[in-house]
């Protein structure tokens, strides 16, 4: 039988991470084995700089905090090491960094994640990824609401030129 104290500490973290599962905006599980620390000291700065959490919690820990959050689908990917990034805010910044990260370290594995409370895989994690910056977004759209104004521009400098080589012929 374990410790009480122990114990207690143990429920508040399933508790804590739980919240967190309910809370988050995106979450992403990977596999860090064959990180050296210098690696996981850069991923944690460029997760800390765009405000996700990264940290590795114990697999028994995290089922549990699994089956009350009801994700219990994230379970057949909680073997072996286990770092987890939770974002509230960005929907894409963990599944982006984490991405580019792993292109760079074959060692990271992203295994799978959870979008706005439903449990995706890693193929879904990596398409999230791979979508331009919210930024990035937003010109395409601007060019493209732009682009009947600019060629109705376009037609009536036209016939405007076509009127004046009339009027002068």
């Amino acid at each position: 039988m374990p410790n009480a104290k122990v114990l207690e500490q143990k429920q508040q973290m399933v508790a804590e991470v739980t919240d967190k599962f309910r809370d988050s905006a995106c979450t992403v599980i990977a596999d860090y084995r064959g990180l050296n620390v210098a690696q996981v000291t850069e991923l944690r700065k460029n997760l800390r700089e765009a405000g996700v959490e990264f940290s590795v919690i114990k697999n028994t820990l995290l089922r549990r905090a699994t089956a009350s959050a009801e994700l219990t689908e994230l379970d057949e990917h909680l073997t072996g090491p286990t770092a987890i990034a939770f974002s509230n805010d960005d929907a894409v910044a963990p599944a982006k960094i984490l991405n580019q990260f792993a292109k760079k370290n074959e060692h990271l594995k992203i295994k799978a994640g959870v979008v706005e409370g439903k449990v995706v895989s890693m193929d879904e994690i990596k398409a999230l990824a791979e979508l331009p910056s919210r930024e990035g977004l937003l010109s395409m759209l601007l060019s493209v609401l732009q682009a009947p104004v600019r060629n109705f521009a376009l037609a009536v400098k036209a016939v405007s030129e076509k009127d004046g080589e009339a009027q002068e012929a």
